[in-house]
């Protein structure tokens, strides 16, 4: 089913970005959608009220509160209002809606009621870091929150330790030592990465070095919100990878719980070592 972008019509779900920090962030047009809209749905109704007050903007329209504990009740009202011409704004509390941010799913219940979906592009924590951050920015992808628990952060972790493409994290800064210790369980200690830390904002802080190095730096404590960019696995440049390169990554995610066999298997694969070998090393390690 496609969307007809030519119909003249008001009527239309329209994802807004907002500042990630800096209020000067924000785009011209980015206030004329706010004074037009009939509702806004904002993730905080009080800091939405604080930006508008920042931006000196009026607001006309309805405000709601859309939130992770509320979206599910309030998206078939607000794809209602859309189908009788209403014009709905969505904005979350920084950046854009729907990447790690509630709007998911009233987007797919507009796309599945053929209703117009737009967006007001603007500033994204994703691609400020991956942009400052000096590893490779031509493939990368976004993984999001990794799980809070060490055991569930290390699987989830472990099938990334092949990923050739430069990954982005958020990360509260109250679990970052823990996280990038775990990264570098997993990905290995010398993996370059850099942490991003309140972009656009006053004491703005990109840290640039090995994840072990930098979960040392963070130990201490580190404060403000938070974007890990890891450089991908580097597979194909110089001397081939041995046994006791991927022996971490292994043991890693057997003790997340996945059978050793079938690791040695995975890991075989992506690097050409002998399924047996890592098997045989992998027992021998673990005794």
């Amino acid at each position: 089913m496609s969307q007809d972008q030519s119909r003249d019509n008001r009527a239309a779900l329209v994802l807004a970005a907002t500042p990630i920090g800096d209020s000067r962030d924000a785009s011209p047009r980015l206030r004329d959608e706010l004074a037009d809209a009939d509702v806004i749905a904002a993730e905080d109704t009080r800091r939405f009220r604080r930006l508008t007050e920042r931006l000196g903007v009026t607001i006309g329209g309805d405000v709601v509160s859309y939130h992770e504990h509320n979206e599910a009740s309030r998206t078939p009202d607000l794809v209602a209002r859309i189908a009788a011409g209403e014009r709905v704004l969505l904005v979350t509390d920084a950046g854009m809606p729907s990447v790690s941010d509630p709007g998911y799913r009233l987007v797919g219940a507009c796309v599945a009621a053929d209703l117009p979906v737009t967006c007001v592009p603007g500033p994204s924590a994703v691609l400020m870091a991956l942009a400052v951050s000096g590893l490779p920015v031509d493939r990368f992808c976004f993984e999001g929150f990794l799980p809070r628990r060490t055991g569930e952060r290390e699987r989830a972790l472990a099938p990334l330790a092949t990923e050739q493409r430069t990954m982005v994290f958020f990360e509260a800064p109250h679990r970052l030592a823990a996280t990038l210790t775990s990264m570098a369980t997993v990905l290995g200690q010398d993996r370059p990465a850099a942490v991003c830390r309140e972009l656009t904002k006053t004491y703005e802080e990109v840290r640039r070095a090995g994840l072990a190095e930098l979960a040392s730096w963070a130990a201490d404590g580190v404060r403000g919100e938070i974007t890990i960019v890891v450089a991908g696995a580097d597979l194909g440049a110089g001397p081939a990878l041995g046994v006791e390169d991927v022996m971490p990554q292994i043991l890693a995610r057997v003790a997340a719980g996945e059978r050793l066999k079938d690791v040695c298997r995975d890991v075989a694969g992506a690097t050409g070592l002998s399924t047996k070998t890592l098997y045989d090393a992998a027992v021998t390690a673990r005794r």
